[in-house]
């Protein structure tokens, strides 16, 4: 793929992040604090609807990187304002922060998730390195201490809590009427988080616990014999259910690696970068069709809807693998990835993106390209995370390693 195109794929992200993602969710300050917590498909903002934490840990992050890689004052603002709210969000007498919050900002699902919580902690990471701020690692810190408490176990981390951490069954993460105790999904987000604590801390109980998440990924989710990782588990983190979800295993090809980056063992990096170019390679070969990717495979049944997130990670992902086929020396496979990586955005631009005014991107489109009309524009699981990180992503890579 000539220099020339991957420029134009960073020149593109870079516009759609800093003219279209950021001033949308700046759009959506609220006054009364953090962001509003739902706009319909058809742009109509709900202003008494309940606030997601994780919607606005993820608005945290991504302004918080955005200030990192741009120097906007207004985005360091901006995370300023989603870091204010979750302070509010961190409950005071159990610790952990709550699953939402009223329009108010009073505890509205008091429940604790280990997935919730580890996202607030990549949130604050981001923060505190963007702000210099002491006071948000150590909230980080202390939702660190508060997961390896009570979630920690011999068969992989509890997922789901009262308000004073006692076990419920699962809800908001288990599909397919499967009632996962465990998912991949909640192990690879603490992968996520840790990596971003560790780096900023280099705390050794922080280092135990990372290792420990990766080792777990790699002997109970990771399935070598079919090169893709497993999604649902019960209480043992024996699997159950027949799903192969193309989104997280793209998403985790990179992460992971990242998060071997961060912990700075040779040995680790190397064993994962195997197995993260081969997760890579599966998705290539049976998702990528099209010009995007599919969603997620259940049973015999593949679903071809393109999901605005998996289409982002997707981005990244390959471009990943094209950098360990050039660490391998395997031209013709880097060069593989990067168009599958600039076809991938060439439908987000050309399909994903909501070009109506005051529109972001739409959260579902069909295989013909066609919006989705019953997803929501913004969420509690409709966030600038994924698509802002894809352009931070693509405009560091394409910069330094193409």
């Amino acid at each position: 793929m000539e220099t020339n195109a991957l420029q134009r794929m960073a020149h593109g992200c870079e516009q759609e992040l800093l003219e279209h993602i950021l001033p949308f969710w700046r759009g959506l300050k609220d006054s009364r604090g953090g962001f509003y917590g739902r706009m319909t498909r058809d742009l109509v903002v709900y202003g008494d609807a309940p606030k997601g934490v994780i919607l606005h840990a993820r608005i945290l992050w991504s302004f918080s990187s955005a200030y990192l890689a741009c120097a906007n004052p207004g985005d360091l603002w901006a995370a300023e304002h989603a870091y204010k709210f979750l302070q509010m969000a961190e409950d005071p007498a159990h610790g952990g922060v709550y699953w939402s919050m009223t329009a108010e900002g009073k505890p509205h699902e008091t429940e604790k998730y280990s997935y919730c919580n580890a996202f607030a902690i990549y949130g604050l990471c981001a923060y505190a390195e963007a702000a210099k701020s002491q006071e948000a690692l150590e909230f980080a810190m202390r939702l660190f201490r508060v997961i390896e408490q009570h979630a920690a176990g011999k068969h992989g981390y509890i997922e789901t809590f009262t308000a004073d951490w006692k076990p419920l069954e699962n809800d908001h993460l288990s599909e397919h009427d499967l009632h996962a105790a465990k998912t991949m999904n909640t192990t690879l987000h603490l992968i996520e988080a840790y990596a971003e604590l560790y780096r900023l801390t280099k705390d050794k109980a922080v280092e135990m616990a990372l290792r420990e998440l990766l080792r777990l990924m790699k002997e109970e989710i990771y399935r070598p014999e079919k090169e893709m990782l497993h999604v649902f588990f019960d209480e043992n983190m024996q699997p159950i259910g027949d799903i192969h979800s193309y989104g997280h295993d793209i998403e985790s090809s990179w992460l992971v690696d990242h998060a071997c980056d961060c912990l700075g063992d040779a040995e680790i990096q190397k064993e994962w970068r195997a197995i993260n170019y081969k997760l890579a390679e599966h998705v290539y070969r049976v998702a990528f069709a099209d010009g995007a990717l599919y969603n997620e495979r259940f049973a015999d049944i593949v679903d071809r809807t393109r999901i605005w997130w998996v289409q982002a990670e997707g981005v990244i992902g390959f471009l990943n693998a094209a950098q360990t086929a050039l660490e391998v020396q395997d031209s013709a496979a880097a060069e593989r990835y990067l168009d599958a990586a600039a076809t991938i955005w060439s439908y987000i631009r050309d399909y994903q993106i909501d070009r109506r005014q005051g529109g972001e991107w739409f959260a579902e489109t069909d295989p013909n390209g066609n919006p989705q009309s019953e997803f929501d524009m913004a969420g509690p699981w409709k966030c600038p995370y994924h698509n802002s990180r894809m352009c931070l992503e693509v405009i560091h890579r394409v910069a330094r390693h193409f």
